[in-house]
């Protein structure tokens, strides 16, 4: 009898074996880490993180099968960034080199990555799979509204004000848009799971029938998913922050600016709702695949901003939220272009063209500034 079927048959836990191995791989390979050292067992971490990623994809899409929308991609985007938080919190109260910035640089490359890559790659592989895909223009809209909003606040107001000299915002100010990001981002989960629901759940997708029809996990296995979700979350960032030192030492050799780091860890970050919004464009069903984008950007600056203003007022430390003139234009066309793509309800291959070249720009020009 194997071991998947005694799952099924005393717990009733339908889930695939190597979905539950790979996580536990990911903690031993944490474990070693400490005593392991070499190029070959970076390389092996390396391979290790990319199977937790797709560990955590699949249990994600098994809690959001279970849940419905437009809870399931909440509660995804919820997990990845509450980790992320955490991660740069440790980092800023382990005062490491960078610190200062290190907010700001996260939170700016996972808007960049989510707008022009996620959704780039999400509406190039729609376009050319059917065509034209179809969404609700009232939730799009709602989303990035309030992404523009957060976004301009957060990171290009401050090297406008004067309190303070430099792109920083005085504690005050801080403290004054923490507030306002918690309400923005609230405002926005409370129009998204209550007040305007139906403006997120996904229309039935032609291609992807036997999907949406097909019979949700049990209790027991969706609350497997969720534990096994949570700790693939947290060993894909402790493996991400092993791997950082080395991948930091790869970029300096090669010449290229250390921002790019800061880059490449939020990259692999975002890769469980990157790859579960890939997929979901690929079935057909880009109004999930966009809830789970556009809902991880918001919360990336709604749930990080508030947590570092918090850390800094108590702790005492400095943060520089201000981006440069270089990064608010790419971020200000990146929104600009995303909002006319999803104003005429139909979308289509050129539109996703668009964004990844933006995305080339975005990584080209931080590489040769």
């Amino acid at each position: 009898m194997s071991f998947n079927h005694i799952l099924y048959t005393r717990w009733k836990i339908a889930l695939p074996l190597w979905t539950i191995i790979c996580p536990i791989i990911g903690l031993i390979m944490l474990a070693l880490a400490g005593s392991m050292q070499g190029g070959w067992f970076a390389a092996l971490l390396g391979v290790t993180l990319i199977a937790v990623v797709l560990s955590a994809v699949h249990h994600a899409e098994v809690v959001a099968h279970k849940v419905g929308e437009p809870y399931g991609t909440l509660i995804l985007a919820l997990a990845i960034t509450i980790i992320e938080v955490s991660l740069i919190v440790s980092m800023m109260l382990s005062k490491s080199a960078g610190g200062e910035t290190l907010a700001r640089d996260t939170v700016f490359a996972a808007i960049m990555l989510i707008l022009t890559g996620i959704i780039g790659l999400a509406l190039l592989i729609g376009g050319l799979k059917y065509r034209e895909q179809v969404y609700i223009k009232q939730g799009v809209s709602a989303a990035l509204v309030t992404l523009t909003a957060i976004s301009v606040l957060t990171l290009v107001l401050p090297n406008y004000t004067t309190t303070q000299p430099g792109p920083v915002y005085s504690n005050s100010q801080l403290l004054f848009v923490a507030l306002i990001s918690l309400v923005l981002y609230g405002g926005f989960v409370a129009v998204q799971t209550g007040l305007h629901r139906d403006y997120f759940l996904p229309q039935e997708a032609l291609g992807d029938h036997d999907d949406i029809h097909a019979a949700p996990p049990s209790k027991s296995t969706a609350i497997s998913s969720l534990l096994l979700l949570l700790v693939s979350l947290v060993v894909v960032v402790l493996l991400s922050k092993k791997l950082s030192p080395t991948i930091e030492g790869i970029v300096i050799n090669l010449g290229a600016p250390k921002s790019l780091v800061g880059i490449i860890i939020a990259a692999v970050i975002l890769l469980p709702e990157g790859m579960a919004a890939i997929r979901a464009a690929s079935r057909n069903r880009l109004q999930t695949s966009l809830n789970l984008a556009l809902g991880s950007a918001l919360a990336s600056i709604g749930l990080t901003i508030p947590a570092v203003a918090i850390v800094c007022y108590f702790g005492g430390f400095e943060v520089t939220l201000g981006i440069d003139s270089k990064s608010s234009l790419l971020m200000l066309l990146s929104l600009f272009t995303i909002s006319l793509s999803f104003s005429a309800g139909r979308t289509n291959v050129l539109q996703g063209i668009v964004q990844l070249v933006i995305l080339a720009t975005y990584l080209f020009t931080t590489i040769i500034p």
